[in-house]
């Protein structure tokens, strides 16, 4: 299945993250069947608040099409997108977001907003929701777990 394929590489930048002791979630822009960004988080890193996977990816993917508007790609993200990272999505006119696990703290699509598709806005995107989110969401909960054992927050 397509959405498997670029979900698994969403997931390859998770592991990433994980490696840079990062909050382990990825994302992937893709154009056509060609991946034109392709982040981690590095809040941590970059000590930058927004510097989420998809605010990276999309960065990326702007300076790829040469253009803010990234109305022929598609977001694959390991985590559902929280309120920050919804509104950059929306103003990058991104028509489709596929993502694995749902996030009830702070996710901003399904959990506790429906931002992407708001019909107030003048912009919505299609969502497909759940792509390999068992494997989307033990990285995160094994990364938490041992956050706590350590004694972090």
């Amino acid at each position: 299945m397509l959405h498997n394929h670029y979900m698994r590489l969403a997931l390859g930048e998770a592991k990433q993250a994980l490696l840079e002791e990062e909050v382990p979630i990825g994302a992937i822009i893709v154009r056509g069947e060609q991946v034109i960004a392709s982040a981690h988080n590095q809040r941590e890193q970059l000590k930058d608040p927004t510097a989420h996977a998809e605010m990276i990816a999309i960065t990326q993917a702007a300076t790829a099409v040469g253009g803010w508007r990234l109305e022929e790609c598609t977001l694959y993200v390991t985590l559902e997108p929280c309120i920050m990272c919804s509104g950059a999505i929306l103003q990058a006119r991104i028509p489709l977001v596929v993502f694995g696990a749902t996030d009830p703290k702070a996710g901003a699509v399904d959990s506790l907003f429906h931002l992407l598709s708001d019909p107030r806005l003048n912009h919505r995107c299609q969502v497909i929701p759940g792509v390999m989110a068992t494997e989307c969401g033990e990285i995160l909960t094994k990364f938490f777990q041992a956050q706590r054992r350590l004694g972090k927050k």
